[in-house]
């Protein structure tokens, strides 16, 4: 038994919550993995795992040897990357998680230097709107932007970047160009449901909240984006979402003496798990490319 992989299996089994899912992450059969997890029981004499109608649970001793089995692996990766030296670059797979929209416009454009720098590391993207759970995907960091649903998450602020009220020309030309943030009321808006329909705005001492309009509410980021460019109303979004087409004068900005809540970009870890040397690579990567 290579008791090194067979513990890597075991945290993968606990993590996914199944011998299935672990199998997935790990790209091999599941009798392989239940084999695995087995010889270790067998190895250690105790039981570390037990099946519920919930799935699998680690037993007290499971618990325990779970949080040291973690531990031994990042320190066995770490003991790895310092015997080849920092020249070595990064082997074997990281897994990263990012919106849609920010990672076509931002991410994967980046990631060719990334590789070129790192030759002997594949990275999986998963592409989601939604905030998934990173520990049952395997997810070793995310990007995520806006505030973070799960305090216990471990994140790190890595940009911020202004909300803007944004629509093409074509729109403006046709509905007229609000001066005022009252006047949204009377504009067609194309509502991001993570955004909701009303906007709070602020110009020095000033607040003000206002409830907009909307025949059109879009769950992605990408469906806003298409709503926008087709003359479909305004919205609300961050000049990460539309920053060609507002380079370019597709979209425009307007009501700019009024500013909106910014949105931050976070860097987050899964819950419990120490960040790997890949994972502080990629993100001190991402956020000097992404900054400078």
């Amino acid at each position: 038994m290579d008791r090194l992989a067979a513990m890597e299996t075991f945290v993968r089994v606990v993590e996914a919550g199944s011998f299935s899912g672990a199998a997935r992450q790990l790209r091999v059969g599941q009798p392989a993995v239940s084999k695995s997890v087995a010889q270790l029981e067998e190895y250690l004499g105790v039981k570390l795992l037990t099946r519920s109608t919930h799935g699998l649970t680690p037993t007290e001793a499971g618990l325990g040897y779970l949080e040291r089995a973690r531990r031994a692996l990042e320190e066995a990766t770490e003991a790895e990357l310092a015997a080849r030296g920092a020249g070595a670059g990064l082997k074997g797979r990281l897994r990263i998680c990012a919106a849609v929209t920010f990672a076509r416009i931002h991410l994967i454009p980046l990631l060719p230097k990334f590789l070129a720098q790192n030759p002997e590391l594949d990275l999986e993207v998963v592409l989601d709107d939604r905030q998934i759970d990173l520990v049952q995907e395997g997810i070793d960091v995310a990007l995520r932007m806006g505030k973070l649903s799960d305090s216990t998450l471990t994140a790190r602020r890595i940009a911020r970047c202004k909300r803007l009220v944004l629509g093409t020309p074509g729109y403006f030309d046709r509905a007229g160009t609000p001066s005022t943030p009252s006047e949204l009321s009377r504009h067609q808006a194309v509502i991001y449901l993570q955004e909701g329909s009303v906007w709070s705005f602020r110009r020095e001492s000033t607040e003000l909240a206002v409830q907009v309009q909307s025949r059109l509410r879009v769950t992605a980021a990408e469906g806003v984006r298409a709503a926008v460019l087709a003359d479909a109303g305004l919205t609300i979004a961050s000049e990460w979402m539309f920053s060609p087409e507002l380079r370019s004068g597709i979209v425009r900005a307007v009501l700019s003496e009024w500013s909106l809540p910014a949105l931050d970009l976070w860097a987050v870890l899964p819950t419990g798990r120490a960040a790997t040397a890949k994972a502080r690579a990629f993100v001190a990567f991402f956020e000097h490319t992404f900054n400078a």
